[in-house]
């Protein structure tokens, strides 16, 4: 039976922490529809919906129904060598645990992300709201991700990471201002702050 991997990125824009890919794989004929109750783009469903789905994910994982993975880049790496290159290698790494074999599937690919060139591949504008496996992908990064930052508030209590999970806001500047960057804030991102082009 052919497999499916869907692909999406989670926090490609925060000023702190990882990048997160998710990769998802399944069996062509499994209803993914059906398995996940009201499955959409991470960004419209609530973190309440969010966390429920994943505990959905986690289920079908342990049924042998479905395989998934959120692998990181972190912010040395998007410091060094850049948010895209830190998204490829990321993905490179998810897609190669998921699916060894390039010709045993094809992969469904948000926005302008793009997997090995070895491998069937299609890559969807507004994929994460169209597509049943971009979407679940869409989940798995961005809820592995928000858990992390979630951890990593308790180590940097200052900047208020459990809130905003490293994003832009006024609070996160004005922390940024007051205390200077930690070891997990992305140093490359950070001169935007100084022009004000980053929006609350």
């Amino acid at each position: 039976m052919p497999y499916i991997l869907g692909i999406d990125e989670a926090g490609r824009g925060p000023l702190a922490g990882p990048v997160s890919v998710g990769v998802i794989a399944v069996e062509s004929s499994f209803d993914l529809l059906d398995a996940f109750p009201g499955l959409n783009d991470s960004k419209k469903l609530s973190e309440k919906k969010r966390e429920a789905l994943f505990l959905l994910v986690q289920e079908e994982m342990q049924k042998g129904n479905l395989r998934a993975v959120a692998c990181l880049s972190n912010s040395t790496v998007i410091d060094t060598k850049g948010i895209s290159y830190a998204i490829s290698h990321a993905l490179e790494q998810g897609v190669r645990k998921l699916m060894p074999e390039a010709n045993s599937g094809k992969i469904y690919l948000d926005g302008s992300l793009k997997a090995p060139t070895e491998y069937e591949q299609e890559t969807i504008i507004g994929g994460d709201g169209l597509v049943p496996a971009i979407m679940l992908a869409s989940i798995v990064a961005k809820v592995t991700r928000d858990r992390l930052m979630v951890k990593l508030a308790l180590e940097h209590p200052q900047y208020g990471f459990e809130k905003h999970k490293g994003y832009g806001t006024a609070s996160h500047i004005q922390a940024i201002k007051e205390y200077g960057p930690s070891p997990i804030h992305r140093m490359s991102f950070l001169s935007r702050i100084l022009d004000g082009t980053i929006a609350s």
